[in-house]
């Protein structure tokens, strides 16, 4: 299936879900610029699961809007499981969301290093007070990569909540 229609049916499925089970939603975006949430808003019905969402793209906004800890940027940096787990936690206390999705990571073509490759994206689902976080790496160009993250936090979220 095109990548595309992969997010619009995943976010009605989700979207469905969310409705059927009362849960409300939140997402907290690096790489992914909004897409979570564009996909989710796609949807007709969903001011019934989704109320707000952060697009924060620098370390500023991770801090300001989510409270992530300057000192875990400093340490493990933005893409980093750590910075994920602050960023869904920090989502969903300021929101009144029962889940968040955090995403995070280099979609290219700059900003790699070594041990930090283009593709690398981290992901943080905060589920009422469980956390859990997902590594993956992903391979095509900027777009590709923004496009696999969204689907796979989409298909994450869904089968934690299933």
């Amino acid at each position: 299936m095109e990548l595309h229609q992969e997010i619009k049916t995943l976010a009605a499925q989700l979207g469905a879900i969310l409705t059927d089970k009362c849960l409300w939603i939140t997402s907290a975006e690096s790489c992914t610029g909004g897409g979570v949430s564009y996909a989710l808003t796609d949807t007709p019905g969903s001011s019934a699961y989704i109320d707000r969402a952060f697009v924060t793209y620098s370390n500023q906004a991770k801090q300001d809007l989510l409270n992530v800890s300057k000192s875990t940027l400093a340490k493990y940096g933005a893409v980093s499981e750590q910075t994920v787990r602050e960023m869904a936690l920090g989502a969903i206390k300021a929101t009144n969301a029962n889940i968040s999705i955090a995403v995070s990571g280099i979609a290219g073509p700059g900003g790699a290093t070594d041990s930090k490759p283009v593709g690398l994206v981290y992901f943080g689902i905060q589920i009422n007070d469980k956390t859990l976080t997902f590594k993956q790496v992903f391979v095509g160009d900027r777009a590709q990569v923004r496009l696999q993250a969204i689907v796979f936090a989409l298909k994450s979220v869904i089968d934690e909540i299933k």
